[in-house]
């Protein structure tokens, strides 16, 4: 079960630019709440704790209780918009979730193991193909992250996303067999592969040499 975290909302019954700005110096973000078949909430919130969970990070894969004069709404975060300059909100959309829905999330991968990489002992660095995988998973089981096992890769391996074990009910948007990690091979490595494979063919070409050589010294002795 996705775990839920609750928000104290105000309801907000001007709309408009000039509302939304009087909201802001009040020290509160205006927001909706929309979907579901029912008409839309305008509401606020407090600055100060948005702020923290949006922060804290996941903010558009946590469901929300949101207390509403004295009822609870259950969201979940589609969108939001941060001051360019100040970097704090300006804007939130939280979609109303029904009984049973299933969203269209964007998920991050967090990569395991890297440092024990056969291919990163070896001098290769771990390349993050995409650090978000697209996913369609029931509003209740929403994984926060997904676990990429980097363990065992050697240099110019990679991981995709059916190597990764998803959670039940939960459906890949993005393409199956989609690279989501590889490991990228140090500076210089193509030019030692491609001597240490010519060593050998230099070394043999001497002793070929010698035996061309060895019936022409027994004729000499003759």
């Amino acid at each position: 079960m996705a775990t839920v975290k609750e928000l104290k909302a105000t309801a907000r019954p001007k709309v408009g630019k000039g509302a939304a700005r009087a909201e802001r110096r009040a020290g509160r973000v205006p927001a909706v709440i929309y979907g579901n078949d029912e008409p839309p909430l305008t509401i606020s919130l407090n600055d100060a704790e948005l702020r923290l969970r949006i922060q804290a990070g996941r903010f558009l894969t946590t469901i929300h209780d949101i207390e509403l004069d004295g009822k609870k709404h259950r969201v979940i975060p589609r969108d939001f918009a941060l001051d360019p300059l100040k970097d704090v909100p300006l804007h939130v959309d939280f979609l109303r979730l029904g009984e049973g829905v299933t969203l269209r999330v964007s998920v991050p991968l967090h990569v395991l193991n890297a440092e024990t990489a056969p291919g990163v002992k070896r001098g290769g660095t771990v390349n993050v193909v995409t650090h978000t995988v697209e996913l369609e998973a029931p509003a209740d089981n929403i994984p926060q992250y997904l676990e990429a096992d980097v363990g065992q890769l050697e240099i110019n391996g990679s991981l995709h996303l059916t190597d990764i074990k998803l959670p039940a009910n939960v459906k890949p948007i993005t393409r199956e067999d989609a690279t989501l990690v590889t490991v990228v091979p140090p500076s210089g490595y193509a030019e030692e592969q491609k001597a240490a494979a010519a060593a050998p063919a230099a070394g043999a070409a001497p002793a070929a040499g010698a035996a061309a050589a060895a019936p022409a010294a027994g004729d000499k002795k003759k």
